[in-house]
């Protein structure tokens, strides 16, 4: 197996990272969950090759007044929310405004979630092992989110598979998760999107048509 350095899209990533999860081929337990938008195509390429159903699982972070690009925490389907104490304390948020941001990010998580899957039923994942996909991890706020969200539904197995991610945020994840699979953990890590020749923005559309595909399947 030829050593990963870097992918050419999401696609790719998704396909690379399905060849290193072979052992969940064709199994009645298994389901793929996307965190949109970025972990869809990656997700999809690995639900059509393991023969699995897709499904996504919308997490939203919550960004710091003022500063939304930092995460002070994320928020998941089911309400789970992870918070970052570090970042609460370094910025002085008080209680009520983490509330109303959390309000305001559980509402577009509510949206995401009537959008891309219409009036399909989120998927069942009790007792089934879960492969929860994303197109990488920097932080990893919204996969911890995703992840005690699902560990609340009772799953058998979370496995985390990203195709590339920071080495610390990889390695705090395995207390977490049951598997973590991460293709390419370079240091310094500098950015997600630093590590794909094409990693173009997607729209809501682009993630429900492939939603769509999926469940033809």
């Amino acid at each position: 197996m030829r050593t990963v350095t870097r992918f050419r899209d999401r696609s790719d990533a998704g396909r690379q990272l399905a060849a290193r999860l072979a052992a969940y081929r064709d199994r009645a337990d298994v389901i793929v969950l996307a965190l949109p938008r970025g972990g869809v195509p990656v997700g999809a390429e690995i639900a059509r090759a393991l023969g699995v159903p897709l499904d996504v699982f919308v997490v939203r972070k919550l960004g710091v007044p003022g500063h939304e690009e930092l995460a002070m925490g994320a928020i998941a389907s089911g309400g789970a929310r992870v918070v970052n104490d570090e970042v609460l304390a370094r910025v002085g948020i008080s209680p009520a405004a983490l509330e109303t941001v959390t309000a305001r990010e559980h509402e577009e998580v509510a949206r995401r979630d009537r959008l891309y899957r219409g009036e399909r039923p989120p998927a069942e994942v009790r007792g089934k092992t879960v492969i929860v996909v994303d197109d990488g991890l920097a932080t990893g706020a919204t996969m911890r989110a995703a992840v005690a969200a699902l560990r609340a539904q009772d799953p058998a197995r979370i496995v985390v598979a990203v195709p590339t991610g920071s080495p610390d945020t990889c390695g705090q994840l395995r207390s977490r998760a049951d598997e973590v699979l991460c293709l390419l953990t370079p240091e310094p890590f500098l950015a997600v999107g630093f590590w794909y020749d094409d990693f173009g923005q997607l729209n809501d559309e682009q993630v429900r048509i492939a939603l769509d595909e999926a469940a033809d399947r």
